[in-house]
């Protein structure tokens, strides 16, 4: 089903071929500059409240051997995206790194996977097209919603209306490669849930959380992909949904929060599109931690360093962060969100996340 962004995306991909091909016929050396993907060269955008890439620049110059190589992979990469948006065919990160293995010189394959997906996020940068519209899809996310949502998704068999709890199994709707391939209908909904891991998403949606409290219930499997987080953007701002990030307490979890409220460095250039500053952190608190005595583990020495490094992150320097974070160094430890089943299976939908979400204004 192939669509006018389809044709954007491949026009946008051939004009940088083109220009490959206009330095050559200039006499020039061919190039291609994108922003320098490293951490120095990453701003925080007060304004915006997202990570941002700065003005430092890297070259890819066909003067050295190795920039004519990833040249050369771009070239054969910009055809065979041509080629799957013509015939309407899409692939995974991994399968590109495969299919290289069949092009006919050695040069343009890539030696290993890191290699094609660094490739893959230059010509998003440089194209200003999205690998989603590339018809480009990481490995499953297993990432799914659950709750009071009707839509239609645009699928290669045809449109589909799902309602994300009368249509769907306990496991919930899945999340496609690309939201934006999803029209929201009709929802009854309250508030967005984002949940970091499997077992807590299963225990909410076994209590019935999202059916008695209107949620839409978003797992986030981890760190959050970026499926899972442009959904999470769409449905705060297209149904002005407030959204709450419901995980660990330990200062790996807080950058998980971090990656949906304000993005994640590696897609810097994708912030906007994907980051959702007003979504707030419902918990695990380190002031949970103490006040109702969960069960926890001790702070390892990497735990610390990062929390010490939190309280150097813009995302972080706010009243509330500062205070959690320390508190949570003084008392040297980190708890789960499973860690309140030390209380009954019925505490976190009965007591812990209403109380939570009554406090912060959202029931």
């Amino acid at each position: 089903m192939s669509t006018d962004t389809d044709a954007d995306a491949r026009e946008q991909l051939i004009d940088l071929a083109e220009e490959f091909y206009e330095q050559f016929e200039e006499g020039d050396v061919p190039k291609m500059r994108i922003p320098t993907r490293t951490k120095s060269n990453i701003e925080y955008d007060e304004d915006k409240n997202v990570w941002v890439y700065g003005d430092r620049e890297s070259t890819r110059t066909a003067k050295t051997i190795s920039g004519a190589e990833k040249l050369l992979k771009a070239t054969y990469t910009i055809d065979f995206l041509a080629g799957q948006l013509d015939e309407d065919r899409s692939s995974t990160l991994r399968e590109l790194y495969y299919l290289s293995e069949s092009w006919d010189l050695d040069e343009a394959q890539f030696n290993t996977q890191d290699e094609s997906n660094n490739l893959i996020e230059d010509l998003e940068i440089v194209s200003e097209v999205k690998r989603e519209d590339f018809h480009m899809r990481p490995e499953e996310s297993g990432a799914k919603i659950m709750g009071p949502l009707l839509l239609r998704e645009q699928t290669n068999r045809g449109d589909r209306e799902i309602h994300c709890q009368d249509d769907v199994g306990q496991g919930g709707y899945q999340i496609p490669n690309n939201p934006d391939t999803i029209e929201f209908l009709d929802n009854d909904a309250e508030f967005v849930l984002c949940v970091e891991t499997g077992g807590m998403r299963d225990r909410l949606v076994e209590n019935g959380f999202d059916d008695e409290y209107d949620a839409l219930v978003v797992h986030l499997g981890g760190q959050p992909a970026r499926a899972t987080r442009r959904i999470t953007k769409r449905l705060h701002d297209e149904l002005d949904l407030p959204v709450v990030v419901f995980a660990d307490g330990d200062p790996w979890s807080y950058r998980i929060y971090g990656s949906v409220a304000y993005g994640s460095i590696k897609s810097a250039h994708l912030s906007e599109y994907l980051a959702t500053p007003e979504a707030q952190y419902i918990g695990i608190q380190p002031e949970d931690i103490v006040e109702y005595d969960l069960p926890t583990d001790p702070l390892s020495d990497s735990d610390v360093n990062a929390l010490e490094s939190e309280l150097e992150d813009p995302r972080f320097q706010t009243d509330y962060w500062e205070e959690q974070i320390e508190l949570q160094l003084d008392i040297g430890k980190k708890s789960e969100q499973q860690s309140l089943a030390s209380y009954g299976l019925d505490f976190v939908t009965d007591t812990y996340l209403p109380e939570r979400l009554d406090e912060m204004g959202i029931l």
